[in-house]
């Protein structure tokens, strides 16, 4: 079943309070997915030849500043739960490289300029408490809470999953042609840590991209590509889009005030808000992609 939220700042009154509006809107979608949550925010970009890197470790006495030593990080991680956040003096790939090739025990969990992802097993409400999203700050995010389907309940099936510097991907409903585009993607050099259907669609993104598409060609290719009913959000450096199949039969909502543009698998999750009352709100057209970005907010 899952949900799917996602927030988008217009004012600096929403920015300050998008980690709190975040985790009341994950909270609303609790039953739809119990299993798993995550978020993907977008916050405090660092200098241009810089990276910020996520990192998730099973042990949660992890030496964390150990770790950036060794990945020649600088200043202190910034831990939240079993997750730390690292700024390294290189580019994003080169970031997720080191820690790779250093400590592959841990998982990579984003790469880039802007993204923090943070997931992990359990119900939202104890994620959203442990992560303490309450007190982060940032101009957008887009998070998912997860009732597993196709694949096991463990942290690297849960939703986000990034699909390439500073972008990211969530998914309600399932792809019946997973398998065989996996296989496809493979032998592209598209690398899969998953059995989740999910993140093959975060693949096929990181391919198209990579071909040249921009995020709108790629999305529109799903339509052809991508067999099955869904409803996708996906995260970006400045905004966030939104896809639903040409049936459309998971749910989304979206909706727009003059503080902020939201959406959500249901409803509920949007009425948190404040201004809601007042929101223009509606249903997503079928195959239609809609984006939201900061330049023309």
């Amino acid at each position: 079943m899952c949900g799917i939220v996602g927030l988008f700042a217009k004012s600096p009154a929403i920015e300050d309070r998008l980690g709190e509006h975040l985790a009341a809107m994950l909270r609303q979608m609790s039953d739809r997915g119990p299993d798993s949550a995550g978020v993907a925010v977008y916050r405090d970009p660092v200098a241009h030849g810089h990276s910020k890197l996520v990192l998730c470790s099973a042990d949660m006495h992890e030496d964390w500043p150990g770790v950036g030593h060794v990945l020649g990080a600088t200043g202190e991680p910034a831990v939240r739960h079993n997750h730390a956040l690292f700024t390294l003096p290189c580019a994003p790939s080169d970031a997720q490289a080191r820690a790779e090739e250093h400590r592959p025990d841990l998982r990579v969990m984003s790469a880039g300029e802007v993204i923090e992802i943070y997931k992990e097993t359990g119900r939202p409400d104890h994620f959203a408490d442990v992560f303490a999203l309450g007190d982060i700050r940032g101009t957008h995010a887009i998070g998912h809470t997860r009732m597993a389907t196709e694949s096991k309940v463990t942290t690297e099936g849960s939703h986000p999953f990034s699909t390439g510097e500073d972008l990211c991907l969530v998914h309600n409903g399932s792809l019946s042609n997973h398998n065989d585009l996996r296989r496809s993607l493979r032998k592209e050099g598209i690398r899969f840590v998953s059995e989740n259907d999910t993140e093959v669609a975060a693949g096929y993104l990181a391919w198209r991209l990579r071909e040249g598409a921009s995020l709108e060609q790629a999305l529109e290719g799903c339509l052809d590509d991508l067999d099955g009913f869904y409803t996708f959000a996906v995260g970006t450096a400045d905004g966030f889009a939104v896809l639903r199949d040409p049936i459309a039969c998971k749910p989304a909502v979206l909706a727009e005030t003059d503080q902020w543009v939201a959406m959500s698998s249901e409803w509920r999750a949007i009425a948190v808000l404040p201004g809601a009352a007042d929101a223009q709100a509606w249903e997503p057209e079928p195959g239609v992609v809609y984006a939201w970005e900061k330049a023309l907010v």
